[in-house]
């Protein structure tokens, strides 16, 4: 089987209707906003999408979340990739030129308490925020009450518990900063 080249499955006229088509509850949607595939979107608040943002929802399908009175905020040129959860129960803000990989989950609520006689309830959320320039790399966990600073990296598998200083480096479970960038 012969595939068309990735210029022509990732061009931009095909990608910019369908930015509009998904995004088209969003609160604010920026210029030049492309989508690739079908992503879920869901926005009941207030969904904020900035310039440039892209969104490949190809290979596995990008879930994005803003429940009823809630901010979820991508900022301009944030990237992304396939498979990704973000969902929004409080707030959730991603800062301009992110990018986000594979399967990252973004959620600033655990839905449950640990305690056995109050697990059917909600707990408070905590707002999560990403500053500029982060990248999360595949298959990351970014739990509730979380900042990543600026210029900072979050390594593959990692899950995120507490905040990252800006320009680290930091891996595992839970994620701990390794070095400085």
């Amino acid at each position: 089987m012969k595939f068309p080249p990735i210029s022509r499955v990732m061009s931009d006229g095909p990608a910019l209707a369908r930015a509009h088509w998904y995004f088209r509850h969003a609160t604010h949607l920026g210029s030049r906003v492309r989508v690739w595939g079908n992503p879920i979107v869901r926005n009941e608040g207030k969904l904020i999408v900035g310039d440039r943002v892209r969104v490949v929802s190809i290979a596995a399908t990008v879930e994005l979340s803003a429940g009823e009175g809630v901010t979820l905020e991508l900022g301009d040129g944030t990237y992304i990739n396939n498979g990704c959860s973000i969902g929004a129960t409080l707030s959730v803000r991603i800062g301009p030129n992110c990018s986000i990989g594979s399967h990252t989950t973004i959620i600033d609520n655990a839905f449950h308490s640990l305690e056995p006689e109050r697990r059917n309830e909600m707990p408070p959320s905590e707002p999560i925020v990403l500053e500029e320039n982060v990248w999360l790399g595949i298959r990351v966990i970014v739990l509730r009450g979380v900042t990543i600073g600026a210029g900072s990296v979050v390594g593959a598998g990692s899950i995120v518990t507490k905040d990252i200083p800006p320009r680290s480096l930091a891996l595992g479970m839970p994620a701990k900063v390794v070095r400085s960038l």
